[in-house]
């Protein structure tokens, strides 16, 4: 059991029952309401904190009733029968009033005669006496109403920074001369406080920019600067010494939140770039060579050959693979927005603009990389910006004058010819050289053949998941089309095939010509002579047998390697496959 109200407050107590007894020359006895002696004077001076609840049944009887009691014959008085003492009571008379807090009696305060002067002292002055306890007893229940109060008012400020403690934004509370005099962990954490920093001086000044709905703002805490996003308000007047309150956010937990809503790729690794072909093989090693450098890497290739495949997994091999990757395809974002996706803009930057401002893709990605895809297609005006900012590692959002350091790598792709474009002047020859640090080419699928295999069990895994669908394998006269075919689309064509194939597939989950779909099956009928309608063409074996090592050779090419490929696909040896070339020559 805790401690009574009146036992929080005992020092004021026993201050109240000397001052009383000091002066009206009569010894004072206070309990509580479990009849515990609170304060005493005189003979009780020594027996504070004695329980009473054997001997008290006057002040049983007041916390009982709650009114006044007056005891002139102790001893003889029907509610001291029970008493232990009755017979034997050395006092003389008895003045007692209940201590009231609101509807609760919390204690009694009584006046104790031992002699006869005394009893006739407070006789002859009953009213006044009764009146003077009353007082006093209003006095100690307003002391106890202040601390129950005070108690109420640290539970509460507890309980808030409990709370404050437990939010993710930064608090901080400043006095009239800018020093801390509330903080919350979060705000330590990102500040990088001390503990014996927690008392100093922070200069807080508004940068003038404010995005997505919050102000910027610059604090600085000793030699220490942060850009931080917040609030920044004015404490109730009264308050004192309270003078501003400050809520924040450092701008790259901003900034993740946001990479963390939008960002739903999967991490891709060099184990996702499927094939062991020569060609790929040495795309992989160039990737482990400068994955962790900070140079701009600039990737080459047709359409579908996987730019952003590459671009990802540079990223995961590299040191920066747990902070953002931000991908923007250039062609894909009309020119008059493109600016602002890339470097941002502030509240009220232009008509028709977010008026909550807008991080840009730039910031999104500092620390991590970007990938700038489609590059070829930026208009020539962005062009210079961007030149500016992989020059100065700098950048301003639109509308605004502040500078914001960058820490990003950059990775751009493109399908077409910059050097071409740069003739035509739709390329600045500057960027490209700026852009063109680490070249890549991804080679087209027709150049690694060798790689079909595996990319198709692959798609055909990843699809067959989607789809819940079981599917095994690949016929021998389908997977031999699959090689044939020249792949203009390269990868991405692959993929929508082996996802059309897959939709098609029946119970047995083998991948028959029957499942490829009709404008695959078109270009192969388009590529073999057909007889005219009706009309059965037979040619002579030794023709079609030529034609199709010719093509052989042509798809997998007329080294000596490339022959051994044909010669295995076709089901013939070697020598079979160079007899037959040079007979017909």
């Amino acid at each position: 059991m805790g401690k009574s109200i009146l036992q929080e407050i005992q020092e004021t107590v026993i201050q109240y029952a000397q001052v009383i007894s000091h002066v009206i020359k009569v010894d004072v006895e206070i309990v509580d309401n479990r009849l515990t002696r609170i304060a005493g004077t005189g003979v009780y001076q020594d027996r504070i904190n004695e329980d009473m609840s054997q001997e008290g049944f006057v002040y049983q009887q007041v916390l009982a009733l709650g009114e006044p009691q007056v005891i002139e014959e102790p001893g003889q008085h029907p509610l001291c029968q029970l008493c232990p003492r009755q017979d034997c009571c050395s006092e003389k008379m008895e003045l007692c009033t209940p201590i009231k807090l609101d509807k609760d009696i919390i204690g009694v305060i009584g006046l104790i005669c031992f002699t006869q002067e005394q009893k006739e002292y407070l006789l002859d002055n009953i009213d006044a006496f009764q009146q003077f306890l009353i007082q006093i007893a209003e006095f100690i229940s307003a002391k106890a109403y202040v601390h129950l109060e005070t108690e109420r008012s640290q539970a509460m400020m507890k309980l808030l920074t409990q709370v404050i403690n437990s939010v993710d934004k930064g608090v901080i509370v400043l006095d009239t001369d800018s020093k801390i005099v509330q903080i919350n962990s979060s705000a330590i954490k990102q500040l990088l406080l001390l503990p014996t920093e927690l008392d100093q001086t922070i200069s807080i000044e508004a940068t003038g920019d404010s995005i997505l709905g919050a102000e910027e703002f610059k604090v600085a805490v000793g030699e220490r600067c942060f850009n931080l996003m917040g609030e920044l308000l004015s404490a109730a007047p009264g308050l004192a010494p309270y003078d501003k309150i400050f809520i924040f956010n450092e701008f790259k937990s901003l900034k993740s939140g946001i990479y963390g809503l939008t960002n739903v790729a999967k991490t891709v690794t060099l184990q996702h770039i499927s094939g062991k072909s020569a060609a790929i093989e040495q795309v992989k090693n160039k990737i482990r060579k400068i994955a962790d450098s900070n140079s701009t890497v600039f990737i080459t290739g047709e359409s579908g050959t996987g730019k952003e495949l590459i671009a990802r997994a540079v990223h995961a091999e590299s040191n920066r693979r747990d902070k953002p990757f931000i991908a923007i395809n250039c062609g894909a974002i009309p020119d008059m927005l493109l600016e602002s996706e890339l470097f941002g803009y502030v509240k009220g930057a232009f008509s028709g603009a977010d008026p909550r401002g807008k991080i840009g893709k730039f910031e999104l990605a500092n620390k991590g990389v970007i990938f700038l895809d489609e590059v070829g297609d930026m208009p020539i005006y962005l062009q210079v910006k961007l030149l500016r900012v992989l020059q100065e590692r700098k950048l301003v959002r639109i509308g605004s004058n502040q500078l914001i350091e960058l820490d990003v790598r950059v990775i751009a792709a493109t399908n077409k010819d910059l050097k071409e474009l740069i003739q035509e002047n739709k390329f600045r020859e500057d960027l490209y050289y700026r852009l063109n640090v680490i070249p890549i080419e991804v080679p087209p699928l027709r150049n690694r053949l060798e790689d079909i295999p595996d990319i198709v069990g692959s798609m055909m895994a990843k699809y067959g998941r989607l789809f819940n669908k079981h599917v095994v394998s690949v016929d021998q006269p389908t997977m031999s089309f699959l090689l044939r075919y020249p792949w203009p689309g390269n990868v991405r064509e692959m993929e929508n095939t082996i996802e059309f194939m897959i939709n098609m597939a029946d119970e047995t989950g083998v991948l028959t010509l029957d499942t490829l779909p009709k404008n695959i099956l078109d270009f192969a009928g388009a590529a073999e002579e057909r007889p005219a309608a009706g009309v059965p063409a037979i040619r002579p074996l030794h023709e079609v047998e030529y034609e199709h090592i010719l093509q052989a050779v042509k798809i997998y090419g007329e080294s000596t390697k490339g022959k051994q490929m044909a010669a295995k696909q076709l089901g013939i040896g070697i020598a079979t496959l160079y007899r037959k070339l040079e007979k017909k020559n």
